[in-house]
């Protein structure tokens, strides 16, 4: 049985994006990594809570990304918070740079998965939530739950 060349499979997830931010636009970008670096993200150790992306002399670069150093490597190893490229086209980069030019906007990464065999980066730009905004959503999830277990309960 042949693998479907575009399969995601999901490495990490940004739900704190979700909850600090509105994404007003979301891109795919690939990413340019290691050897090794690939080999610990096909083990699932990667973490972009933490991490924001910047635009740098027509470039975009991801930082605070940690991707735990491979067990089996040796010198080739490199550092876990290391600047990584992401991979756009410039009318792409030109586009989200125009949008962070705007106050209150921000480009997050969303999310970090395999499509077949190249790692790809989900980034949106996003503009920041107020607290009331965020008390909003969280009733808004109580009352859906309250919601549903009524539902459930009424269906038995």
């Amino acid at each position: 049985m042949a693998k479907d060349k575009n399969a995601l499979r999901s490495i990490a997830q940004n739900k704190k994006a979700f909850h600090e931010y509105f994404v007003e636009e979301s891109f795919e970008a690939g990413i340019a990594l290691t050897g090794t670096e690939v080999k610990s993200l096909r083990e699932g150790k990667a973490n972009i809570k933490e991490a924001w992306c910047a635009v740098e002399n027509g470039e975009l670069f991801i930082k605070g990304m940690h991707i735990s150093p491979y067990d089996h490597g040796n010198i080739f190893n490199v550092n876990p918070l290391r600047v990584r490229k992401l991979l756009l086209h410039k009318k792409e980069i030109a586009h989200l740079y125009s949008g962070v030019k705007q106050a209150g906007y921000a480009i997050v990464p969303l999310s970090v998965y395999f499509k077949g065999s190249l790692v790809k980066v989900q980034i949106g730009l996003c503009k920041g939530k107020k607290l009331y905004d965020k008390r909003e959503d969280a009733a808004k999830r109580d009352a859906k739950r309250a919601i549903d277990r009524a539902l459930k309960q009424r269906n038995q």
